[in-house]
């Protein structure tokens, strides 16, 4: 009978000190399975921070990666004349060199080629300071278009001054491109000039001022289109840009020469280079565009894309 009293006794309590485990053993249990949840939270946010640190570590370790262009949401619409200049300049590549025809190269005489100068108006203090620096010149006889009071051809005479280089510039530019001579001067005085610089014939074809076009922008302008439906290897060097004012992307304006140059370096330093850079590529247009951007300088001028022939 005392020990049954005694387990009736000692029951509850020992009931009581299992229930206190348990809620020790729950509280435990959520406090683990909360932490369990708040470190599978982690590891997306870590990997990010690695992978970032370690891209900014190989970025700062490698001098040569490109880092990436700025994104500009705004676009910009084209000009008409801007989308048909692009359509030309996506054709230029490398040529080879066995493929493709010679480069046509047009060369403009006065200013480009040689000066010339009426002989009874050419100051006598310019020709010894042209002659004493070593300038090439010549004197000659050239039929003028107006008449003598007996109906007999005028003969003017004129002063001709070669531009430094003249000679070697010729004949380096003729190994590897077919020459065209374009001029605005009128036969009677262009002819005999050329006859003279160009006793070798390395000038297939040659034209004059008849030649030439009026267009409502200028006179005397230099139609390529003349010379070849496909202009991809034709360039035209002048030093007035409007003489080529119909293909823009075909001509390279070169600095004016007059018998106050005799240092001129132009032919053999700066123009025999850039043709024979040109020589090489199968359209030649995209390479004067980036040089020259001859056809924003027109649009300054006033001269629209519609008067373009590309």
């Amino acid at each position: 009978m005392a020990e049954l009293t005694q387990a009736e006794v000692y029951s509850p309590r020992s009931m009581q000190v299992w229930r206190a485990l348990l809620n020790w053993l729950a509280f435990f249990f959520q406090i683990f399975a909360q932490i369990i949840r708040a470190v599978g939270q982690y590891p997306l946010l870590s990997s990010s921070s690695s992978s970032s640190s370690s891209s900014s570590s190989t970025t700062s370790s490698s001098p040569h990666r490109f880092k990436p262009l700025p994104v500009d949401d705004s676009t910009e619409i084209e000009s008409p004349a801007t989308v048909e200049i692009a359509a030309v300049l996506d054709s230029s590549v490398l040529a080879d060199e066995d493929s493709v025809e010679k480069l046509t190269v047009v060369l403009d005489l006065d200013e480009t080629l040689v000066c010339a100068y009426e002989t009874s108006s050419l100051p006598p203090a310019l020709r010894n300071q042209a002659t004493d620096a070593g300038l090439k010149w010549f004197e000659l006889e050239c039929v003028s278009s107006d008449k003598e009071f007996e109906g007999k051809p005028k003969i003017n005479y004129v002063t001709v001054f070669e531009r430094p280089g003249l000679q070697e510039f010729l004949n380096q530019l003729s190994e590897f491109a077919e020459l065209v001579l374009f001029t605005a001067g009128l036969e009677g005085y262009a002819r005999p000039l050329v006859d003279r610089i160009d006793a070798e014939n390395r000038f297939s074809l040659r034209l004059y001022r008849p030649s030439t076009i009026s267009t409502e922008y200028r006179e005397h302008v230099k139609d390529l289109s003349c010379l070849s439906k496909d202009l991809c290897r034709t360039v035209i060097v002048d030093n007035n840009p409007f003489s080529f004012l119909l293909q823009p992307l075909n001509g390279i304006p070169c600095i004016p020469f007059s018998a106050g140059q005799p240092h001129d370096t132009q032919l053999l330093d700066v123009l025999l280079p850039l043709l024979k850079h040109l020589s090489q590529q199968k359209d030649v247009r995209s390479v004067l565009y980036e040089r020259f951007r001859m056809p924003e300088w027109f649009q300054k001028q006033g001269i629209p894309a519609s008067g373009w022939s590309v």
